[in-house]
């Protein structure tokens, strides 16, 4: 069985996830904060900060995702992904933004920074290893 070619989102997220590694994030895509929501790229730096970024490769992508404030309870820093064609002034003021292909990204705006709550910070980084864990067992072992 042949793996399906990455969706233009997927490949959005892996330019952002290598450009975040240059700055010290290490990154996990379509991860689960909690039930019932899943960001495109969550990313962990090295001071303990939490980023989150939504890829949107369209404006129907975008358009069709009435979800992201939800989001912003989740992370330090919220940001869009978007390609170089993407309409950025559909994009809400009040948010980071970055430009991204599949293979590298640009931070153009930082997201403002709203500090999470200790509490809220260390349970999310417990998700975070445990799932990141998960996902290295299940390469290691795939038929487990």
């Amino acid at each position: 069985m042949r793996d399906q070619a990455p969706q233009p989102g997927q490949l959005l997220a892996r330019g952002v996830c290598r450009h975040l590694r240059g700055h010290d994030f290490d990154s996990i895509v379509e991860f689960t904060p909690e039930r019932g929501r899943r960001v495109d790229v969550i990313a962990l730096g090295p001071k303990g900060e939490i980023w989150v970024v939504e890829c949107k490769s369209s404006r129907a992508d975008f358009m069709s995702d009435g979800k992201w404030r939800g989001y912003l309870q989740w992370c330090d820093r919220y940001f869009w992904a978007v390609g170089p064609d993407f309409p950025v002034e559909l994009l809400p003021d009040g948010t980071g933004l970055i430009m991204a292909d599949a293979y590298g990204a640009e931070i153009i705006r930082m997201g403002p920074e709203t500090r999470l709550a200790a509490a809220r910070r260390a349970a999310l980084t417990r998700r975070f290893a445990r799932h990141a864990a998960r996902r290295l067992h299940a390469v290691l072992d795939p038929g487990l």
